[in-house]
């Protein structure tokens, strides 16, 4: 009665403390896979680690051939002494003993109830694959290359030294080198930036340019003036 209930309702909380003390000394306890767990029930496995159980509701990690998958507690039970690694509960249809079982990846879907044993004899289940014993994982679809656009285009548009100078690259490559332009020109290019700092910049900077401008033609004039009236006196003296 123990025993059958053990397979009904996986491992109970002492069975996995029992487990989780193994495992800590460094020994890999056996146990059986139940009626929960599909198609490999009544085979054997060793549980490898204990994950968290508040991740995933398969946290005991059995390892079952060459694979290491996990499963829910309520999926295994603990293994009778001196059983091994056969087939506790053998199939409707005998297997000959000559013909080696295939080791393949298992893929599980979640089961809602424990089913009946005839309910599983009479499942039918896909051969595996005879090309390779050994399941490989499928391959994932190559990701198409996206097309490489062009490269980045940089306008540059500089004023230093009381002089506008504009530049343009794309990428690495220079398409036009730092030259000089008119400050009119300069400052259409700027009208069309919607950014009001950079007009504020902008026309403070024209307007120290044109104060500038303004102070030198009044001193040109006042050399002008003098240089008049001096040639308007040696012309009278001559």
């Amino acid at each position: 009665m123990a025993a059958a209930r053990t397979a009904d309702q996986g491992l109970s909380t002492e069975e996995l403390q029992h487990i989780r003390d193994a495992l800590a000394g460094g020994r890999k306890p056996k146990v059986v896979f139940t009626e929960a767990a599909g198609q490999i029930a009544g085979q054997l496995g060793q549980v490898v680690e204990l994950t968290d159980p508040a991740v995933s509701e398969e946290w005991v990690v059995v390892r079952f051939g060459r694979d290491e998958l996990p499963f829910s507690p309520t999926d295994l039970a603990v293994a009778p002494r001196g059983a091994t690694t056969r087939r506790v509960a053998a199939r409707s249809e005998p297997v000959p003993e000559s013909a080696p079982e295939p080791e393949f990846k298992i893929v599980r879907e979640p089961v809602p109830a424990p089913r009946e044993e005839a309910v599983v004899t009479e499942v039918d289940t896909p051969p595996a694959p005879s090309v390779d014993a050994e399941a490989k994982p499928a391959r994932r679809p190559a990701k198409a290359a996206k097309p490489k656009g062009p490269a980045g285009l940089t306008v540059t548009l500089t004023y230093a030294e009381g002089e506008w100078t504009l530049a343009a690259t794309q990428g690495t490559k220079s398409l036009a080198k730092p030259y000089v332009i008119k400050p009119a020109e300069a400052l259409k290019m700027v009208g069309l930036i919607d950014v009001p700092g950079v007009h504020e910049a902008v026309e403070q900077i024209m307007s120290v340019e044109r104060r500038e401008a303004e102070q030198q033609a009044e001193k040109l004039r006042a050399e002008l003036a003098e240089i008049e009236a001096r040639l308007a006196e040696l012309r009278d003296a001559g």
